[in-house]
């Protein structure tokens, strides 16, 4: 790589982590304005024409308050977990499989999955370093339900693994440019929805912010800015998700209008569902994750290895 192909990927990757900051902004504005409309009453409307400065006003006022530091807190990791947290919320949407192959990701989805398994550690870092017992009981209940949906997340990663025979992003662009894969696998698109609110952390499953049980989880200790990057590394990751849904499932092509539209429509639908379901009981979500989910994401898996060994056997 020579000094200009560096110097525009950087320029590129940061172009990219603006656009993709300005989208979690008005991600929360659209938010409010849906659960306002659910809820029969009117969204933020004050700001500017209908609320559109709402975001930054929001941003502005998290930013100018004042730090609050916990005596008894682990200052160093206390600080660091949530710029941690945003960074691999960030660093996800490099895999994007652009036709310019401004990262060149052969291997996107082992790498999507590094990512989100290091993640629990800045949720359970967050929860333990601020020395409180209820972001602790709110941290362990998050990463015992991410590590029991990423068992199923995984091997539904490895269906698609085994119909594709590549790690990398852009073959769901190439085998997805007449039909989609939800026609063939429209029960794991559903579970991969799912598997997505629970590793979000969102409605049904916000156990780790179940602010009538625990005050208000993990992040019970940070103000200001800190509070901040946590809200913005679970909005970033809610569009991540709702992108790789379009990607696997929908059809994945980048550059047509349809793919971004499908975006805000999952956006929507998990909004949407935070408007009208109460939270899930703990036992009832770790049971749907081992016994329903996983049993048949297993079968989908054990049903594609089978085809393609008969279609092996038959051709050879």
């Amino acid at each position: 790589m020579n000094k200009n192909d560096l110097i525009l990927s950087i320029l590129s990757s940061l172009i990219l982590i603006i656009m993709v900051l300005i989208g979690v902004a008005f991600l929360t504005l659209f938010e409010r304005k849906v659960l306002g409309y659910v809820q029969f009453r009117k969204g933020p409307n004050k700001v500017s024409l209908t609320g559109v400065l709402q975001p930054f006003c929001d941003a502005i006022k998290l930013f100018s308050k004042e730090q609050v530091n916990p005596l008894m807190s682990n200052y160093f990791p206390y600080y660091i977990s949530p710029i941690f947290s945003l960074f691999l919320s960030l660093i996800l949407w490099l895999i994007l499989p652009y036709i310019t192959n401004m990262y060149s990701f052969n291997l996107g989805i082992l790498f999507f999955l590094c990512c989100t398994s290091i993640s629990v550690y800045s949720i359970m870092i967050s929860g333990w370093s601020s020395n409180s017992k209820y972001s602790m009981l709110g941290s362990l209940r998050s990463v015992a339900q991410t590590i029991s949906y990423e068992v199923s997340m995984v091997t539904i990663l490895l269906f698609f693994l085994s119909l594709l025979e590549s790690l990398g992003l852009t073959n769901f662009c190439k085998y997805q440019t007449h039909w989609c894969f939800i026609f063939i696998s429209f029960p794991l698109s559903l579970i991969w929805f799912l598997i997505s609110l629970a590793e979000t952390n969102r409605t049904p499953f916000d156990f780790s912010e179940g602010e009538s049980e625990l005050v208000s989880g993990f992040n019970v200790e940070y103000s200001s800015g800190g509070f901040a990057l946590i809200f913005m590394a679970e909005y970033a990751s809610i569009l991540f998700m709702s992108m790789l849904f379009g990607l696997m499932f929908l059809g994945a092509n980048l550059y047509s209008l349809f793919f971004y539209i499908e975006v805000i429509f999952i956006s929507y639908l998990i909004i949407l569902i935070r408007g009208t379901l109460p939270r899930l009981r703990y036992d009832k979500l770790m049971m749907m994750a081992w016994k329903s989910f996983l049993p048949i994401s297993l079968n989908f898996l054990i049903l594609i290895i089978m085809i393609k060994f008969f279609f092996y056997v038959l051709l050879s």
